[in-house]
């Protein structure tokens, strides 16, 4: 098998996959449209911070970069809930000290990433946008100045990998040369990136070790912490429509109305909330979904290019990650690439279709069910059962954030099973004090098997 490789994207994920590539011996170039951000030229506004979980730090390990991501993580150990009566509610993601997530900042990741890549040989193209992928003429072409550009070859020979995220060009390409068919389903919200800065001396002016919730039904705020005080905060709101929405809030009076009613304990941390609002596009979110990922041995989409998804269960790069992990096991095998493309689009897509169900379900669950003292009675019994049945029952949530040998689509078929059970229990009881344990564990015991945790 030749070891020659072309990436599209130098985003995270491209850089992680070069990494690891480069490190088995492969010649590896990075194509990347943008300017290197580490001169300066970061993109801002446009990103939500990332949660690093169980599936993220395993690929983070295969590659041998875990050490190097820890300066920037910051432990968030549950879901913060703001009501709008200023009261505040934990609700913890686990039970034991490991079971947490990490907030980390997407730059600074990115930027370790490009580092650990050059470190081990890849060689980066920044300023090189992909304007064709000509399958069959075999050839990838990019222009890097006014009028100039450069091609590359594609082949089984020399491979691409399109790492270039949910509007990914190689994908494009291949749906226009009818090699596959990709759907794209867009939320009616959007999202937009807002700060929350530190107090005096570099302090937190919020809990730090949590993930902060404003839910409010049809719109909710979070804020992820930051290594250096600092919270990256983001808006979720319908696009369109009556108000409120991005398209109703189009002047300083409206904003700081509509803030002052939803969020006022934020808005007393965000000085800088007008100024943000109006610099910063509100972002689309969608669920990609591709018939076919691999064009043969010569090119494969892999992370947000193959099977984009919304944030909300804080997967979105840890799943591309995972999906890292599973080439470079796949690779050096000895298959050819042929074949381990197409093991990689079978082994994964289901996976990766399961994932995206959860995360547009988590969606509905953190701006609105959290809310419900039904729902947190059931987290409550959840991690019960779990302390009772620890090999049996595991929180859909911690099966997908804390347990990376499970897949996800076991984690949501094992997660619907739970869900009704949890449901059975608790029917008419507004404790789990009067839960029929014995009767429970019985459920338990001829619906799901023991896990190997």
């Amino acid at each position: 098998m030749t070891r020659q490789i072309t990436i599209l994207g130098a985003g995270c994920t491209g850089p992680l996959l070069g990494a690891m590539l480069a490190q088995r011996g492969a010649d590896v170039d990075v194509y990347e449209r943008r300017a290197d951000p580490r001169l300066g030229l970061r993109e801002s506004g446009r990103s939500i911070n990332l949660a690093l979980a169980a599936r993220g730090l395993n690929a983070l390990m295969h590659a041998g970069l875990r050490d190097s991501v820890d300066p920037w993580l910051v432990p968030m150990r549950g879901r913060l809930l703001h009501a709008p009566d200023g009261s505040r509610t934990l609700l913890p993601y686990g039970q034991r000290p490991h079971e947490l997530i990490w907030s980390v900042p997407r730059a600074e990741l990115n930027e370790l990433l490009l580092a650990a890549a050059e470190a081990r040989g890849v060689r980066i193209h920044f300023g090189h946008r992909c304007v064709a992928a000509d399958f069959a003429a075999g050839v990838l072409e990019f222009e890097h100045a006014p009028g100039a550009t450069r091609r590359v070859a594609i082949s089984d020979a020399r491979p691409v990998f399109g790492a270039d995220g949910a509007g990914s060009v190689l994908r494009h390409a291949m749906v226009d040369a009818g090699l596959t068919e990709a759907r794209e389903e867009f939320l009616d919200h959007a999202y937009k990136e807002l700060s929350i800065p530190a107090g005096p001396n570099g302090q937190y002016r919020m809990e730090r070790e949590a993930l902060h919730i404003w839910p409010r039904g049809r719109h909710m705020l979070i804020a992820l912490p930051n290594s250096d005080g600092t919270f990256t905060a983001t808006l979720f709101l319908a696009r369109d429509g009556e108000a409120p929405s991005f398209a109703t809030l189009t002047d300083p009076r409206a904003v700081i109305e509509f803030f002052t009613q939803n969020f006022p304990d934020a808005l007393a941390l965000m000085p800088n909330l007008l100024e943000e609002f109006f610099a910063h596009p509100a972002g689309l979110m969608g669920t990609v979904h591709v018939t076919r990922w691999n064009v043969g041995g010569r090119a494969l989409l892999v992370g947000d290019a193959a099977h984009a998804i919304v944030p909300f269960h804080g997967q979105g790069m840890n799943c591309a990650f995972e999906d890292v992990v599973l080439l470079d096991e796949l690779l050096w095998i000895g298959s050819d690439w042929a074949t381990a493309f197409a093991d990689f689009d079978r082994v994964r897509r289901v996976d990766a279709a399961a994932i995206a169900r959860m995360a547009i379900e988590n969606y509905a669950e953190m701006r609105d069910r959290v809310r419900d003292p039904g729902f947190q009675l059931q987290k409550e019994l959840a991690l019960e059962l779990e302390r009772r049945h620890p090999t049996r029952f595991i929180p859909r949530y911690s099966m997908v954030s804390f347990h990376a040998e499970i897949p996800y689509s076991e984690a949501e078929r094992r997660g619907a099973v739970q869900t009704q059970i949890l449901g059975e229990a608790l029917a008419g009881l507004d404790s789990i004090a009067a839960v029929d344990y014995g009767h429970v564990a019985k459920r338990i015991e001829a619906a799901l098997t023991p896990l190997v945790v």
